[in-house]
């Protein structure tokens, strides 16, 4: 297994602990959870710098890197919505992009096509994890007894949720080809 592979090992590895004190609610919890969001976080950067810098690139890589991805910021949003931090028609929009690409992205492999990754996907996941980022500061100044503006948690939610949208449209403009091909052409 090559050092990429197992970086990104220790990502997924790290959601269960990241889960179980972002579910207790309380500033030292919360804390604990915010710092093991961000390490696994800077995994996901590390891991693709180490496979594209030493050759590590992986048809496993391919597959379990945006997995994790998905499984980190997907357990962090749910849980939010359980808070009432991240409202959760907002969870449900970013969750419903992530399974169309998906699976737009099965259909190009299907065909033998890759999809390359864009630059606003790229962007998504930074906007989301800064938000999840303030989100959690937010809720541990507070939960401190410091007064911040309540609309702060919301306004987080509604960057990354437009953000995220925009990713969508923007991989499928993209790809529409490869939608409206699918949906003329019969499989025979």
């Amino acid at each position: 297994m090559t050092t990429a592979n197992k970086i990104t090992l220790v990502r997924i590895a790290l959601i269960p602990f990241f889960v179980w004190f972002a579910m207790q609610g309380d500033p030292v919890s919360d804390t604990i959870a915010l710092v093991l969001f961000c390490v696994a976080s800077v995994t996901d950067f590390l891991d693709g710098y180490v496979a594209r810098h030493y050759n590590q690139v992986t048809d496993f890589g391919k597959f379990v890197d945006p997995l994790a991805d998905k499984l980190l910021v997907t357990a962090a949003l749910v849980l939010f919505a359980e808070r009432l931090l991240f409202p959760a028609w907002m969870v449900f929009i970013i969750l419903a992009r992530e399974f169309i690409i998906t699976s737009l992205r099965n259909v190009a492999a299907a065909k033998g096509q890759v999809m390359a990754a864009a630059w606003s996907g790229k962007v998504k996941t930074c906007v989301q994890i800064a938000a999840i980022i303030c989100i959690f500061l937010f809720s541990i100044v507070t939960g401190m007894g410091v007064p911040l503006p309540a609309f702060l948690p919301g306004l987080c939610a509604w960057v990354a949720t437009l953000v995220t949208l925009y990713s969508g449209y923007d991989y499928l403009h993209r790809n529409w080809e490869l939608v409206a091909e699918g949906a003329t052409k019969p499989k025979l």
